[in-house]
């Protein structure tokens, strides 16, 4: 390595730690007789986590382990291959045929991971000569995929449909999308899909939904924000989900038409080229679905959470939220990661989101919610979080 790169790196390294961005893997291990989000530290220390997506706490249900180990004694663990090089397995097809008709689509295609299936979707449908109108808190996956479309991208005001009509008004050239998350995963807000839906069939747009912090919270059987608004599924394009948040297991899919799914299948280039997910997620994910579906009573706990917990701390600055995840703002990202250092001490894991996760100036504590927490979780929370405020 030449002096010049070093001493480079050197600096840029600096300049993150003094601006408070400076990022570590914590390496947490879960504790395996604990019916909670427990966790234990590299140093032995016990953390009650609020950092993690598994809402509805389905990773250790004993069903999806059995599943996974039955898969992989039939298997092995890794797929070996692409999907279309012979990394395909039935226990992919059967979850992607299950997939399909919970959610009333025509077909699915599975994916290593929401970022892969976001950058396969945009990249493969998006031209350059098209309109992208992306809500301005969209994910990072999101924004990435229509950099590698090449489209032209505009970012409306977040959630607000009066900017996104008057974008849509100002170009008519070209196709014109409209890409949203359904929650989106640092405000915990849900996106107007009702307006959205709207102004795509005015304008005619076509409609990318992000559902991976939906699926498995909202609506009946847990099939999201089209179904809590109890909007068709055909109402958009396109609709990705991730398995490795309310499902508790890894991997993501796209859900729509058989000729989208079609299309993906031959022009995403992330499906194309990824190693297949290893088909004992693929049937744990299956046994996931069936206990997601039937999550009526754990949909409800989490409700019972966030409005106890917003009882409790009526005062603290909440972003609005009626989802599982509740950010606390604290502004400067030295507040936030002093908030978390003090948190940790005691006993409790949530660590700061900072800059560029969020804007400047809006650093904070993202607290996950999952219905595995007890009351006594949230009341632990609730002290530490009043002595810190």
């Amino acid at each position: 390595m030449s002096d010049i790169a070093e001493n480079t790196w050197s600096t840029q390294l600096a300049d993150i730690r003094r601006q408070g961005l400076w990022r570590e893997l914590q390496p947490l291990q879960p504790d395996p007789d604990a019916d909670r989000p427990q966790f234990v530290d590299a140093e032995g220390r016990s953390l009650l986590s609020f950092a993690s997506n598994d809402y509805l706490g389905l990773s250790r249900e004993p069903a999806l382990r059995q599943a996974a180990i039955a898969e992989m004694e039939r298997s092995g663990v890794g797929a070996g291959a692409a999907p279309l090089l012979g990394g395909e397995r039935p226990a992919h097809q059967a979850l992607a045929a299950d997939l399909a008709r919970w959610l009333g689509v025509e077909a699915v295609l599975l994916f290593g991971s929401g970022y892969l299936a976001n950058l396969g979707i945009i990249s493969a449908l998006v031209g350059r000569l098209d309109r992208v109108y992306a809500d301005r808190l969209n994910h990072a996956s999101l924004v990435d995929g229509v950099r590698l479309s090449g489209a032209r991208l505009q970012r409306y005001r977040h959630g607000d449909m009066t900017h996104l009509q008057q974008l849509l008004e100002r170009d008519t050239s070209g196709q014109a999308w409209i890409i949203t998350d359904g929650v989106f995963s640092m405000d915990g807000d849900l996106a107007p899909l009702p307006e959205i839906v709207s102004l795509a069939r005015r304008y005619q747009a076509r409609i990318i939904l992000d559902e991976a912090h939906a699926f498995g919270v909202f609506g009946a059987e847990g099939r999201g924000t089209l179904a809590h608004y109890q909007l068709d599924t055909h109402s958009v394009d396109v609709i990705m989900g991730t398995l490795g948040k309310a499902f508790g297991v890894y991997g993501a899919f796209v859900a729509g038409s058989q000729d989208l799914i079609d299309l993906l299948r031959n022009r995403a280039r992330s499906f194309i080229y990824h190693t297949a997910m290893p088909a004992a997620l693929a049937a744990a994910a299956q046994a996931s679905l069936q206990l997601l579906r039937g999550g009526e009573a754990r949909r409800a706990r989490l409700v019972e959470h966030q409005d106890w917990l917003h009882a409790q701390l009526p005062d603290a600055p909440w972003l609005p939220s009626a989802t599982p995840i509740q950010g606390l703002v604290l502004g400067e990202a030295t507040a936030a990661v002093q908030a978390a250092a003090r948190l940790r001490e005691a006993g409790l894991y949530c660590p700061a989101v900072r800059p560029p996760t969020v804007p400047k100036g809006s650093a904070r504590l993202r607290i996950t919610l999952s219905a595995a927490h007890h009351r006594e979780d949230l009341m632990q929370l609730v002290t530490a979080l009043r002595e810190i405020l």
